[in-house]
């Protein structure tokens, strides 16, 4: 596979390694997944990306260079590095702050097996009763001719150099935001275009997480009720959209409340029926509004959910139970539809305004306005 940041991976290996360094690439499997693993470097900020399985490598190989494993050859008598050092570090890592175990514990090994399946290699090596981890270091040591090379510093600098990507990528998706916040007035159409552009079903989950929030918020921060605790206390209250978290975090958390009507929402990407009800069961079968990363309609959606959960169920009661817990499906277009009666509520520059300061607070991007 040869992608927009292949030629990158090939001048750090030619940079390291002189000629030799195309058959180094051609010799790794390790290199080729990570060829595999950076493609969407050069996409842009829309793009998805992942930085687990990335970063599972990147803190066990550096590990194995800063204590000189690469130099020394005595890597077979380490004792391995523990788990809470790994840990934290990847989380020091730029997008890492909620990173989880997963990758460490099995994910980038079963990824690794997928993508190259007659390979006897598994990346990251683990010993359960001691939580003290490898890199196998066999898939460093590659042997081109009679000369082998070490390639722990190149897997180094090409995650560093794809972090770079990514984060020159994010920058510039903000200063997009923020020259996208000044048409407005001038050209609507053009913000608009935007818009609908984050919601495209390819876009990054981060990214269509945070304009479906600015979306909603302000749609239903215009709206008003009456409630009280008496009839003669009756007040009136507008309807206050909050996010509980960081974006596609996976801690299990439900990702916007309304106030004061105590309305869930989670945001998805998946039409996978174990998912949803998991998410009714996380808080006790209490209605909950999926929006959903689709431009399938809502009755479509609904129609499959219904349909995986019978075949993977069978008891009809058990599945109208939850199917009646979804309030309401939001798919792409109603957000389109929503962000629309918004804009006739002049209440655009609020939606790219929460953008901009949402991103900004996920991307980790420091404002010096």
């Amino acid at each position: 596979m040869e992608h927009q940041f292949t030629p990158v991976i090939l001048s750090i290996l030619t940079r390291h390694f002189g000629k030799a360094g195309e058959g180094v690439f051609a010799a790794s499997h390790l290199l080729q997944y990570l060829n595999i693993k950076t493609k969407s470097a050069s996409r842009g900020s829309k793009a998805r990306s992942a930085f687990a399985n990335h970063y599972a490598l990147y803190v066990l190989v550096e590990d194995y260079v800063k204590k000189g494993f690469h130099q020394s050859g005595e890597y077979s008598d380490y004792d391995g590095a523990r788990f809470a050092d790994l840990f934290r570090r990847q989380r020091q890592l730029p997008f890492g702050s909620k990173l989880q175990n997963h990758a460490l514990n099995h994910r980038l090994n079963e990824e690794f097996k997928r993508f190259f399946p007659a390979c006897q290699l598994s990346p990251i090596m683990r010993d359960p009763k001691t939580n003290r981890y490898w890199v196998n270091e066999a898939l460093l040591l590659i042997k081109v001719g009679e000369k082998e090379y070490n390639i722990s510093e190149v897997v180094i600098e090409i995650i560093d150099a794809y972090i770079d990507a990514k984060q020159r990528a994010f920058s510039s998706f903000i200063s997009d935001c923020v020259k996208i916040a000044k048409l407005q007035d001038k050209n609507p159409a053009e913000v608009r275009a935007f818009i609908a552009g984050l919601l495209d079903p390819n876009v990054d989950a981060r990214i269509f997480e945070i304009v479906s929030f600015a979306i909603l918020k302000r749609f239903y921060g215009s709206q008003f009720i009456y409630w009280g605790w008496s009839e003669d206390e009756i007040e009136e209250d507008h309807l206050t959209l909050y996010k509980t978290g960081r974006t596609n975090a996976n801690d299990g958390g439900i990702d916007f409340v309304m106030k004061p009507l105590g309305r869930f929402f989670q945001v998805t990407e998946t039409v996978d029926a174990r998912k949803y009800f998991l998410d009714i069961d996380k808080i006790e079968r209490y209605p909950i509004t999926f929006v959903v990363k689709s431009s399938d309609s809502a009755d479509q959606l609904r129609a499959r959910i219904e349909a995986q959960a019978l075949e993977t169920y069978r008891v009809k009661k058990i599945v109208n139970r939850y199917m009646g817990c979804i309030e309401e499906i939001i798919n792409i277009p109603v957000l389109m539809e929503r962000f629309e009666s918004v804009a006739k509520d002049s209440g655009m520059p609020d939606v790219v305004n929460e953008i901009v300061v949402q991103s900004k607070i996920e991307f980790n991007i420091e404002d010096n306005d």
